[in-house]
């Protein structure tokens, strides 16, 4: 039995600002660690990589699964009256495709320039950049992330792949809310260790069969066959859990076990990575993508079961995070790009650069949010930004969801 649709579920916004906010911190983490990224700083903290590991594991695969939970406040039980498959699906396109499109041909083309220079790949003049950006020149090999196809979307990949996935449910939903609704009550019931072991079997057979034909992650839409496996099934999985009250209550009170078990596994992944030989045999292979994957799931089911214990109340700064989540979004990465790579030339210290990259990427969204989109009417949805209607501030969860199901990354 599914709780009623005005029960507001702060604990999913709050996870939503949560995890966008943790996404911030990562993404400023990349400018300092041995990986490679955009740019880079002068400096790097080898003490940061095991936590960037840790998080790595689940904060994707976390943020689908948030979005698939709102999905599900617009097309699950009952919900389908009130927004219809077709109505949901030009939401989707516009919600998604605006702020997609404009942060492509104004947001990320900084991000670009600075890559393309830090690599030596062009020469200073952001005009003349944009000119050859909008032109569909050709680029130098390598000269940043997409310039193979003239113009990136970088940190906005996140956009189309929800929308291709939001689309696709579509008939998912159909049959779940129809023929398939016994086979979602069964797997809404699953409870103990069938919880924590069977929805990595999925998982497991995409390691298994998909990742050796796509080994790494490219954000290329057409072509990332293993990512789309990967969190195409979180997203799935975050739209079946929905609002189910048992199994919540049942990730609440099992959040002491996930603790234990996602320290625990998390300790084997290192230790895996240091032992385990360039070629390690089927056996040793198949055991180490269990952990990966046993991993992974159980940080998830510990961040919703104590998310649900500790989150799911009124707090007075949800409502403005609510609404600032996806701009935030949009621009983030940006600030963080344009800013780390003028820092980092003023050799201020390994203390006072990234305090101040951090300074920059946060103040920028902060006020850039605050003082511009809020401020700019209908071309708030460029940002992916509604402000909500007069006399309409009391509004069930499941409509204020609606509003805001695209707020992350």
């Amino acid at each position: 039995m599914q709780p009623t649709e005005t029960a507001r579920r702060n604990d999913i916004d709050a996870l939503r600002v949560l995890a966008f906010g943790l996404l911030i911190l990562y993404h400023v983490g990349m400018f300092y660690v041995s990986w490679g990224w955009h740019v880079k700083s002068r400096y790097e903290f080898e003490w940061l990589q095991p936590a960037m590991t840790l998080v790595n594991q689940w904060r994707m695969p976390l943020i689908f699964m948030i979005s698939g939970l709102a999905v599900n406040f617009l097309l699950g039980e009952g919900a389908r009256r009130r927004l219809g498959y077709r109505a949901f699906a030009w939401q989707r396109t516009v919600r998604l495709g605006v702020p997609l499109l404009f942060g492509m041909l104004v947001i990320v083309p900084p991000q670009a320039y600075f890559e393309a220079l830090e690599n030596g790949a062009i020469e200073p003049g952001y005009l003349a950049f944009l000119w050859r950006y909008f032109t569909f020149q050709a680029w130098p090999e390598g000269a940043f992330a997409g310039s193979d196809y003239g113009l990136t979307w970088n940190h906005l990949w996140y956009l189309p792949y929800l929308l291709t996935y939001s689309l696709l449910l579509i008939p998912i939903a159909v049959f779940l809310d129809g023929p398939g609704r016994k086979l979602r009550e069964r797997l809404c019931r699953l409870r103990g260790l069938g919880l924590w072991l069977l929805p990595i079997l999925p998982l497991m057979a995409w390691g298994q069969w998909i990742f050796p034909h796509f080994p790494y992650i490219s954000h290329d839409l057409i072509t990332d066959g293993y990512a789309h496996a990967l969190f195409g099934t979180f997203f799935l999985y975050g739209f079946v859990i929905g609002r189910d009250a048992g199994l919540w209550r049942e990730l609440a009170a099992l959040r002491w076990y996930t603790l234990a078990v996602a320290l625990l596994t998390y300790a084997l992944l290192m230790v895996y990575r240091e032992v385990l030989p360039d070629e390690p045999g089927a056996l040793a292979d198949s055991a180490f993508m269990a952990v990966i994957y046993l991993n992974r799931w159980t940080w998830l089911l510990l961040v919703l079961g104590w998310g649900h214990r500790l989150l799911n109340r009124e707090f007075s700064w949800l409502p403005y995070a609510r609404t600032a989540v996806y701009p935030w979004y949009v621009l983030h990465q940006t600030i963080t790009v344009v800013a780390g790579y003028g820092l980092t030339r003023l050799a201020l210290g390994p203390v006072v650069e990234p305090l101040l990259v951090l300074a920059a990427t946060f103040g920028g969204c902060a006020l850039l949010h605050h003082f511009v989109v809020r401020r700019i009417g209908r071309f708030g949805l460029l940002f992916g930004y509604a402000a909500a209607a007069p006399g309409k501030a009391q509004r069930s969860a499941a409509t204020e969801l609606a509003a805001v199901d695209v707020r992350m990354s």
